[in-house]
């Protein structure tokens, strides 16, 4: 390994990737330094002009009408869980600290596989309680949630007939995770989906992404795809109930006929469940948007952003960088409001606990649910779209405007061409109706001086 310096920090580079760097440096008469800041300039520029739904985790073109979706529409709010092995190192692997998110420490650290498979030996996380993740979900407003069955690193969170390397077979532990789940968002009425790693396994020896043990040319990824994720995917489907919808991910390379073969095999075993457009080529139920990204503006598909709450998504003991509680219900917000989805991740520890930070979070985004929660669950995008003080929702009859910046005057000036209401209240006081005046082109609605919410204050302007 050699080391190149980025201001702040010293960041470690293989031999092949440092030898690579210096022919750039040489190629352009550049220093390193130079050939470090171009490169890294030119890939950020490449990524901030990514769209934020690629064209291959696109929906699929019949579905946009497709009743199986009408519940996932009108939901608009779902928790996502990584747990696996990667929550015992909790991004720290023999003394030091490897970068980036923490269920990708095997892959970042080029763990071997023989070594990173110990982990399971210790895996016992005695405090999980799928009693308190359900109730916490439900807490917080969300509707539905979604937890790894086998993420990247390739070890299974249920009883798999397919591999011993699952959380009953290979761990102390020795209970199935999505039964005990599955069977407690039955009791409580959550919808319960499945994230399935169907490309990347750096476990098994035909997966993709372990090029340190196995030889990619060598890999069968088609015998990998029929010999084990299928039979996997339909244990899935098969042995924990209705299942919501399958969260497949990172398609890479994966054809359209192995895509379409995933979501033909999905509806074959459970008609209903849905599948994430991660099964790529454009054959999702619903659009994926990049992770924590958000389109400018509304979008004519259903589509869904992923996000965490701080920078990982699988535990990390010392990434402290979380969100505030204000963000949150703005992303939730602003999603909403473009026509998406907002899926919040939590990462619980090797014990099974949500972070507490987490935790408070999530609730306090429960209490400002419970009370604008009819200017979120089931509504369409307004038509004031592109303005920063605000975003609009709808249902019929009535538009919602939350306000997120309140002038000082209490004033609120909007296009009249938007809306023609015949009162304006705000939503959290039903009682109080505001004042509206109309000058031109512009409605002036009429509030108090402070703002009555100091995250979103939601104004109805309802046509009755």
């Amino acid at each position: 390994m050699t080391t190149t310096d980025l201001s702040d920090r010293t960041v470690e580079l293989s031999e092949s990737l440092s030898r690579r760097l210096d022919k750039v440096a040489k190629a352009y008469g550049a220093t390193r330094a130079e050939a470090v800041e171009y490169l890294v300039r030119w890939a950020l520029d490449r990524i901030e002009s990514r769209p934020a739904i690629a064209d291959e985790r696109a929906q699929r073109a019949d579905a946009r009408n497709d009743p199986r979706l009408d519940w996932w529409r009108d939901a608009k709010f779902g928790m996502f869980i990584h747990w696996g092995l990667y929550a015992i190192p909790a991004g720290i692997w023999k003394g030091q600290e490897i970068p980036g998110i923490g269920e990708w420490i095997m892959y970042r650290a080029r763990i071997p596989v023989a070594e990173y498979e110990q982990l399971a030996k210790q895996f016992n996380p005695v405090k999980f309680d799928a009693a308190e993740w359900v109730s916490l979900a439900k807490q917080a407003g969300q509707k539905y949630m979604v937890i790894t069955s086998k993420h990247h690193d390739g070890f299974c969170l249920f009883h798999s007939k397919v591999t011993d390397y699952n959380v009953v077979d290979a761990t102390p532990f020795g209970r199935d995770i999505l039964k005990e789940l599955a069977d407690e968002c039955q009791k409580q009425g959550m919808r319960l989906g499945f994230y399935y790693s169907q490309t990347q396994d750096w476990h098994h020896p035909d997966g993709d992404g372990n090029d340190w043990d196995y030889d990619p040319a060598q890999k069968d990824f088609a015998r990998y795809l029929e010999e084990y994720v299928k039979p996997q995917v339909r244990e899935l489907l098969t042995n924990y109930g209705p299942v919501a919808l399958i969260w497949f991910d990172t398609p890479k390379g994966i054809t359209a006929e192995q895509s379409e073969s995933l979501v033909e095999l999905v509806h074959e075993l459970q008609p209903d469940c849905l599948v994430s457009g991660r099964v790529g080529n454009r054959l999702g139920d619903y659009a994926s948007a990049g992770d924590n990204r958000i389109p400018a503006q509304a979008v004519e598909m259903d589509w869904e952003t992923p996000a965490t709450i701080n920078d990982t998504w699988g535990y990390k003991v010392n990434d402290h960088n979380w969100k505030s509680t204000e963000d949150l219900i703005h992303k939730l917000v602003d999603i909403v409001s473009k026509g998406g989805n907002y899926l919040l991740n939590v990462g619980p520890t090797a014990e099974g606990v949500i972070p507490q930070p987490s935790v408070e979070r999530l609730l306090a985004m429960g209490r400002w649910i419970d009370v604008n929660g009819e200017a979120v669950y089931g509504t369409r995008p307004g038509p004031i779209q592109g303005v920063d003080w605000c975003r609009s929702t709808v249902k019929p009859g009535r538009l919602f405007l939350h306000v997120f910046d309140w002038p000082t005057n209490g004033e609120i000036a909007v296009p009249a061409g938007a809306v023609d209401p015949a009162r304006a209240y705000l939503l959290a006081d039903p009682s109080v109706t505001l004042p509206i005046e109309r000058y031109g082109d512009t409605l002036l609605i009429k509030g108090p001086a402070k703002a009555p919410d100091a995250i979103d204050t939601v104004i109805v302007l309802a046509e009755t």
